[in-house]
Order: structure tokens, then C-alpha cells, then sequence
């Protein structure tokens, strides 16, 4: 696809105003209006996690069913996958039981990569990944929307952690926000987590009005408003995967990262490439090799929280020990 030059706009990165009638696209593809079905009033609904995924047949195994243990509802729009991943994630629900959590949609529209391209389409384009995550959040029938990837893992404790914020977030209106850690999977036994500290970003929000994605030069966007509640979750609430044979930086334009601005996914960038090269393992980066009876991603859900809270140890000692 060959984005439509709107760099000069003045609606090019501004939010789309939610109000009482659809928001329709520019190409008029009626059956891909966004209609919201927001929660206004208080209800106990809990969470809809919803993933927007594109080929994730190889992560769903480990992504899925954790997930589906700890919301109320998992929203999956597939966006054009080859791999099976829709027919995957059914099967998945359906072998723990959960088949009734999960609905899957399809998003049939080549969706605009990460930034100049993303910069360059319009916002109420069917192509425009802002209009795209709009589309998928507006199926959210409960009175929490989750923004979840479809290559991040919960931990044993994250689905706790989940499953108790359901209730603690009845009466109240706020964001949830979380950090997570990349980690490179080499093969079925060597992982490579990267327990350096990361971004927190806005993952949880009220299905309402007040709470829409916007279109920003990069990426889409969805800030918290000014004087939201902010829960912020624990470092080990998830972790992210990143498969070293795959192409995970197919959804960029392009992958001249600039520290100021995109910082996570430089460091995500230049980690990539040297394991990839099998350089020397960079700093606060640790090998993990599970026995061969079972998937390293499986082995490292079991000692995540432990991994991070020894090298959140190892790095405090080192601190106190060079500032005496």
C-alpha cells in the first residue's frame, strides 16, 4: 500500500471526535464504521483484553491462555495472517476450556507500518493504524478495555494481579499502566531476557468517551488525562517475545530509532541484531536455558519474577558500592 500524503493535514495528528453517531472512514467502507459501545454507567464487567495480531501463531501458545484465565473477555482481530493464527487461537480456547472468552475478529485492511508511513496516512483511513485500533477497541462490551499484545506472556503473579484489578477498579476511573520486558528467543531451550528498566506504558482504560486512540508521528497514541488515577503495575506483571529467526521489525517503516524519541526500540533494535550476530551478550541481559523436556518460555514464566527481582538486587549493590 502506498499511504496518501497528508503530512500536511491539519487533522493529520489529531484525535477523532468521539459523539452519539459512527465514525466513518474515508474510503466509505460502511461495515468498518466505528461504532462504540461505551460503559457510562458503573458496572462490574471487569476486563476485555484485546489483541491486534498479524501471524502470532508461533507466540499465541504461550500469550493465550494466560490471558484467557484472567479477564472477563479477550477480543483477538486478526489483521490478514497467512500463519493460522485465528483458527490457532480458537483451539487454543478451546482446549482450556475458554471458548466461550474469546471472540475473534478480522481487520481485512493493509494497515500503515510505524512511522513515516503511519505519518503520512490519514486518521480516519481505514489504513491508518489509530482508525485501526479504534475499530478494535469499539467492540468492547465491558467496562474496562485492555490493550494487550499478541506476543506478551503473563506471569503466574501477573494473572493474579489481573484478576484482582477487575474489582479494585469498580468505583473508579483511571489507567493502568505497565512495564515489559523483551525477551529473544533463540530456540525451543535459550532465551535472552532483558531485565533492564523499561517504559511504562498506558495498557488499561475506561471503556468510555473520555478514553479513544489518537494518531501520533510514530504510532498510535492513548495518554492518560490529566488527573486520572495511575495503577501502575509490577515489573513482573509480563514479558514480551521477540523470535530471533522472524522479522520483528516488519511493522516499521523504518529502523533509524533516535535515542531521544524512541529509545525502547533502539535498544530492542541493537539487542536484536547482536544476538542475532552472536556478539558479546550486552549488559543486563540474561541467559536463560530451560531442560529439554520443557519450552525455555514456559521455564521462564516459572522464574521471571524471581530473575528480575535478583538483577533489581544485583544492580542496587552495584550502585551503593560505586557511590561509596
Amino acid at each position: 500500500m502506498t499511504p496518501e500524503d497528508c503530512t500536511g493535514n491539519d487533522n493529520a495528528a489529531a484525535p477523532l471526535v468521539a459523539g452519539d453517531r459512527p465514525w466513518t472512514n474515508r474510503e466509505g467502507i460502511e461495515e468498518y464504521n466505528i461504532r462504540w459501545h461505551w460503559i457510562t454507567q458503573s458496572s462490574t464487567s471487569g476486563f476485555t483484553a484485546v489483541l491486534r495480531v498479524k501471524n502470532e501463531a508461533k507466540s499465541l501458545p504461550f500469550v493465550l491462555p494466560p490471558i484467557l484465565r484472567s479477564v472477563e473477555h479477550v477480543l483477538l482481530v486478526d489483521n490478514n495472517s497467512t500463519d493460522g493464527t485465528p483458527q490457532l487461537a480458537r483451539k487454543i480456547a478451546g482446549e482450556e476450556g475458554l471458548e466461550e472468552k474469546l471472540e475473534v475478529l478480522s481487520y481485512p485492511f493493509e494497515v500503515s507500518r510505524c512511522g513515516p508511513e503511519h505519518l503520512a496516512t490519514y486518521p480516519d483511513s481505514v489504513h491508518s493504524l489509530a482508525y485501526f485500533y479504534n475499530w478494535s477497541f469499539s467492540h468492547v462490551r465491558t467496562r474496562y478495555a485492555l490493550k494487550w499484545d499478541g506476543d506478551m506472556v503473563l506471569s503466574p503473579e501477573g494473572e493474579q494481579i489481573l484478576r484482582d484489578l477487575a474489582w479494585q477498579l469498580e468505583g473508579i476511573e483511571g489507567v493502568v499502566t505497565s512495564p515489559r520486558s523483551p525477551v529473544y528467543v533463540e530456540s525451543e531451550q535459550v532465551a535472552y531476557l532483558d531485565t533492564s528498566p523499561g517504559v511504562t506504558e498506558p495498557w488499561g482504560w475506561r471503556n468510555s468517551p473520555a478514553y479513544t486512540i489518537s494518531k501520533a508521528f510514530d504510532w498510535e497514541l492513548r495518554l492518560p488525562n490529566p488527573g486520572d488515577p495511575v495503577i501502575r503495575l509490577p515489573n513482573h506483571t509480563c514479558f514480551e517475545l521477540k523470535w530471533l529467526e522472524a522479522d520483528e521489525f516488519a511493522h516499521w517503516s523504518h529502523t533509524e530509532f533516535k535515542e531521544t524519541i524512541n529509545a525502547r526500540k533502539r535498544r530492542e533494535w541493537e539487542l536484536f541484531y547482536s544476538l542475532h550476530s552472536g556478539a558479546e551478550m550486552p549488559e543486563g541481559v540474561v541467559r536463560i536455558e530451560s531442560p529439554k523436556d520443557i519450552h525455555v518460555v514456559k521455564y521462564l514464566r516459572k522464574l521471571f519474577t524471581e530473575t528480575l527481582r535478583n538483577m533489581s538486587t544485583k544492580r542496587t549493590m552495584r550502585s551503593t558500592t560505586s557511590e561509596s
